[in-house]
């Protein structure tokens, strides 16, 4: 049943308390008297109960909704970040290949949009592996002090915020 319609019937129900209280009064004996207004103490009692649930159930759902328009609204761009790495790991490459001022110049000013809109690379270097920001691709017999550590990284994971667009395929010691 949806919320319009439990409201729907919780307004029909005090609408019928309503019309029952108006009629016309009848001559009840004391006991009968006793018993009708026990009775209409436990309805009032029930619809007071339901419409203090439904407020509730409504202002969960008003948080709720809330809550998922901001997270929306914060990660609004992830997927033109995320689609935008492939050609930052090009511009990488284009630059170990050729040392040339325009391409590190423009890998700058990229890097800096990237940084001004919250994408930040995902630390790797020497660093413990971490499954919440780092994919292992491949285990390296290191020694026991890399043991757990990350020894290369072959693609470089993205952060948006706080929340991992691409994880860093790493290869890490053992």
């Amino acid at each position: 049943m949806s919320k319009k319609e439990k409201i729907e019937e919780l307004n029909e129900e005090m609408s019928r308390s309503q019309d029952e209280l108006n009629d016309e009064p009848t001559v009840l004996n004391d006991e009968e008297q006793v018993d009708e207004t026990e009775a209409l103490k436990e309805r009032i009692a029930d619809l007071e109960d339901k419409n203090l649930r439904m407020m509730a159930e409504f202002d969960n759902y008003r948080k709720r909704t809330n809550k998922e328009k901001l997270e929306l609204m914060a990660t609004a761009g992830e997927r033109i970040f995320t689609d935008m790495l492939p050609l930052i790991d090009d511009f990488e490459r284009a630059l170990a290949a050729i040392d040339d001022e325009g391409v590190r110049l423009i890998y700058q000013k990229f890097m800096a949009f990237l940084d001004k809109n919250d994408v930040h690379p995902i630390e790797t270097e020497g660093v413990d592996f971490n499954t919440d920001e780092h994919e292992a691709v491949t285990t390296f017999a290191a020694g026991e002090d890399k043991k757990g550590k990350v020894i290369d990284c072959t693609q470089k994971g993205y952060k948006l915020g706080e929340k991992v667009i691409r994880f860093a395929k790493v290869v890490v010691g053992e």
